[in-house]
């Protein structure tokens, strides 16, 4: 027994190490037909073709492998030994284990006196082959239907052997080893398909070399879908496997563009520099001359930090040179997403998101992810480093660079850098053991200081010298003393006191020139400063009020939380810091003596030269209803659920003491009324004006209702909401999943290319993206009891202006977007818009998207507009095989910029 199993160990080992298996040729034959048991067995056929390629013996005996580990042999029915045949058979769920390495089949015989190994399933009494062998050793699983193992030659043969590697399902119908690396199938059919015996494509080749973790080489191969041969084929294949990147070449995709001519897009070359760093570099070009070249880079050390950078230039030319409707234009973009690990460093932190270029990249640009960029009518960058200091008082220190870019006026705002540095809160006055009470043993002070160099400049000055001559660099330091307290018990005070110093580097003198009768504005390089204070207090309380209608009633209870408060501002005039200059006057016209500050136009402004004493009010108001659950069985106070009727709405004013007349601006009213608990909620706004217009309208020192009019006059207002439902707020839930939350998940690429988060403005993602964790057409009767799923978002807002007697709806629009599963595999998607006022639609997006299994297959269709187009693209969902596609597209219409 115990060599029998020594047998067996030798047996796996080899099976393991090698994956798969094979037989050459040799002259001597040997019968296997003495294996079989059972005639119906599948093996038999697969054994007598093999007949002609038999194992033998070899003349020198090898020495025997020592055992390492305990051995386990288990079979369900039976584990036979038969001493006149030399043989050891187990049968039915037969189990050999050795270490990390299992065997399972149907049957396992060893045969001592040939020394051979045969393992293959059984029949069930169905008529059905079942439990042929699996191999496995840590991940690697071998699934053969049967295979004959020579002890002493160490070849095999293995019919029909099932293996995955790198991502691939392979499977040959002999397979041979050459050598402990090295094997080669006949036969073999291999597909990136969930199941390989009934494949929706494979590719087909009648030689296989095959070396495990590393390669695949074929000679002809051709693909196959559902069964039948298509002419795409090769000579011969090379299929990287791996389970690490590899550098290659990125095959482009081909195409014709009316307004450039045929194309290749999206060809280059991947270089996968380590396992921390791999570099992207593709290129696109047309036969007009128009070209594209992009870089993209991802980077991650683990536990430290992670991220992505893109530079994309592209150089666009329409028609051809010489005629008339001839343009040529050149647009790039730069993005860098970087994000540190918290685990880092956690008393300091740098990250980086940058989207910056040219205007119309998003416009012009032929090759984007997100189809609705264009939309978007800024570009945002920040770069920052922030570190704090374990001190006592904390310090934290900021330095950080922006970016801020208007795509339609083409205006760039920028610091480079921004510093700044705060000092935590002092408590000079607390006591040294218990709480702080009262005034003065609150009263903290901090410091904070804010410096930036700031940039000025439109696109066509971006990264040229001249824009860094307009500069403005300044610092503002402000030392904020503030303290709070009660009054009355329940009465909250606060009030505070703030102290700024500005720095700047330059100021500008003014003058009146006779001569010329201008203005002149002369430019002083130099540090200067200014000092300013001022003071503010405020006083809120909150107001419960309730109202019992009894347990007895469907709505319990309604609560009503009021919020009032009080703050008064002071600030005096500045005078000293302001100077004059005449302004002669002509033709008999008076001279006019006008004021003016040095510090006017410089990067934090000049100081107040007039007197400030104001008071604001404002309100909120909260009004929630205790209502009856339905669920009758309910006991206590689980019977009721809270509901919003009126969240945060407001009034607030100010009024002003130091103005002669209109002294109370407009009154802000604001709130958001909940309609469908969690789902929809409709936000509100508008300003009242209690002061009349004039003819020229203006206001006027006179109430409106003087004026023969209302109290107030409704100068402007804006309702809007939004609303996502589908066919599951329809269906009938178990309260366990009530009480589940579903989170969303956002695409990072949209943010990263300045899109949104969701298909409002429309995607040129794919939608049937499958579920890893679900098959949708695994059961059968799911075709025939399936519910229709669809989602539905809509967004509405109106505005309404009023400020000069417009008496108009400025605006007014609604858009929508939605997906509609017709089938488990076919998904049909719309994102669109539609202008009330003006009476036309926005950005149209029709969306189709079929799941072929292995396949996936969509078409993106903008109908009508400025950028009408289309995209249509079929292709394989393995990442392996992503260049084994199709795809066609019509870019949209260009004009002559």
């Amino acid at each position: 027994m115990r060599t029998n199993l020594l047998y067996i160990l030798f047996f796996i080992g080899l099976l393991v190490n090698f994956g798969l298996y094979g037989q050459e040729k040799e002259s001597e034959k040997i019968d296997f037909s003495y294996l079989i048991k059972n005639k119906a067995d599948s093996i038999t056929q697969q054994v007598k073709y093999a007949i002609g390629d038999t194992i033998v013996q070899q003349q020198k005996t090898k020495k025997r492998e020592t055992l390492t580990d305990v051995v386990d042999a288990f079979a369900k029915d039976y584990k036979k030994l038969s001493r006149k045949n030399n043989t050891m058979e187990l049968y039915n769920e037969a189990v050999v284990e050795y270490g990390d390495m299992t065997i399972n089949a149907g049957r396992i015989l060893l045969n001592n006196s040939t020394r051979e190994v045969f393992a293959a399933g059984i029949i069930d009494s169905a008529g059905t082959y079942t439990q042929s062998p699996t191999f496995k050793q840590g991940n690697n699983i071998v699934e053969p239907d049967s295979l004959i193992f020579n002890f002493d030659s160490q070849k095999a043969l293995v019919f029909n052997s099932r293996t995955e590697q790198g991502g691939f399902k392979v499977k040959g119908e002999i397979s041979k080893r050459q050598n402990d690396s090295i094997y080669y199938l006949a036969n073999a059919k291999f597909t990136t398909a969930e199941d390989v015996d009934d494949a929706d494509y494979y590719f087909f080749a009648r030689k296989i070399k095959f070396v495990p973790d590393s390669k695949i080489v074929t000679g002809l191969v051709n693909m196959y879908i559902a069964d039948v041969p298509t002419p795409l084929g090769l000579p011969f294949g090379y299929f990287p496997l791996t389970d690490k990147q590899a550098s290659g070449f990125i095959i482009p995709a081909y195409g014709e563009n009316r307004n450039r001519g045929f194309f290749l897009m999206n060809g280059g070359y991947y270089f996968a520099i380590s396992d921390n760093v791999d570099l992207a570099v593709q290129g696109d070009y047309y036969t007009n001359g128009s070209y594209g070249l992009r870089m993209e880079s991802n980077y991650n050390v683990r536990y430290r930090f992670n991220g992505n950078a893109a530079i994309r230039y592209e150089k666009l030319l329409l028609e051809e040179r010489g005629f008339p409707n001839f343009s040529e234009t050149t647009v790039f973009n730069i993005r860098w997403s970087h994000n540190q690990d918290q685990k880092a460093n956690p008393s300091s932190r740098f990250s980086a998101s940058v989207n910056l270029g040219s205007s119309d990249y998003y416009q012009q640009s032929v090759n984007q992810n997100n189809t609705g960029n264009f939309l978007n009518n800024t570009l945002n960058s920040s770069v920052s480093y922030s570190k704090t200091f374990d001190v006592e008082p904390a310090m934290n220190l900021n330095i950080s660079a922006t970016h801020n870019q208007n795509t339609n006026t083409q205006v760039i705002n920028m610091t480079l850098p921004t510093l700044q540095f705060s000092i935590g809160r002092v408590f000079p006055f607390e006591p040294k053991t218990g709480a702080k009470k009262g005034a003065i043993e609150n009263i903290n002070l901090q410091y904070n200081l804010r410096a930036e160099n700031r940039i000025s400049t439109t696109d066509s000055l971006f990264f040229r010298p001249e824009m860094f001559e307009s500069a403005d660099v300044g610092a503002r330091h402000t030392i904020p003393i503030s303290t709070n307290f009660k009054i009355f018990n329940h009465f909250s005070v606060s009030t505070s006191a703030n102290f700024n110093e500005v720095w700047t580097l330059r100021t500008f003198d003014q003058r009146f020139d006779e001569q010329l009768r201008q203005v002149e504005r002369d430019t002083v390089n130099g540090f200067d400063s200014y000092r300013t204070y001022d003071f503010s207090t405020s006083v809120g309380t909150t107001v419960y009020g309730m109202f019992d209608f009894g347990d007895n009633k469907k709505i319990k209870a309604i609560r009503h939380v009021v919020r009032p408060s009080v703050s008064y501002n002071i600030s005096p005039a500045f005078d000293q810091y302001y100077d004059e200059y005449t302004r002669t006057g002509i033709a008999g016209l008076e001279d006019e003596v006008v004021e003016f500050s040095r510090f006017e136009g410089t990067l934090n402004g000049a100081p107040g030269n007039n007197f400030a004493s104001s008071m604001s009010f404002n309100v909120t108001n909260d009004i929630e209803a205790k209502v009856r659950k339905k669920d009758s069985t309910l006991t206590g106070e689980d019977r009721f659920e809270k509901r919003s009727l009126l969240s945060n709405f407001g009034l607030s004013t100010n009024y002003n003491f130091a103005v002669d007349s209109l002294n109370l601006s407009p009154i802000s009213v604001r709130g958001t009324l909940p309609i469908v608990k969690d789902k929809l909620a409709i936000n509100f706004l508008g300003t009242l004006d209690m002061y009349a217009l004039n003819s020229n309208n203006r206001r006027i020192n006179t109430l409106n209702i003087n004026n023969g009019g209302s109290l107030f006059r409704l100068t402007r207002g804006n309702a809007s909401f939004s609303y996502s439902f589908s066919n599951k707020d329809f269906q009938k839930k178990d309260d366990d999943e009530d009480e589940e939350d579903e989170d969303e998940e956002f695409d990072s690429e949209s943010f990263r290319n300045g899109g949104r988060p969701d298909d409002l403005f429309g995607t040129s993602e794919m939608m049937n993206r499958p579920d890893p964790n679900k098959d949708p057409v695994s059961d059968e009767n799911d075709r025939y009891n399936y519910a229709i799923p669809w989602n539905l978002n809509l967004s509405y807002t109106m505005t309404y202006a009023n400020a000069t007697r417009e008496n108009e709806i400025s605006s007014h629009s609604i858009m929508f977007s939605g997906d509609v599963e017709l089938s488990p595999t076919w998904k049909v998607g719309v994102s669109s818009g539609y202008d009330i006022r003006n009476k036309g639609f926005s950005f149209t997006q029709l969306r189709f998207a079929k799941d072929l299994k292995s396949w996936q297959m969509s078409f993106n269709w903008t109908p009508f507009g400025v950028r009408r187009s289309w995209f249509f693209f079929i292709g394989i969902k393995s990442n392996i095989l992503q260049d084994v596609k199709y795809d066609k597209n019509r870019e949209r219409d260009r004009t002559l910029q």
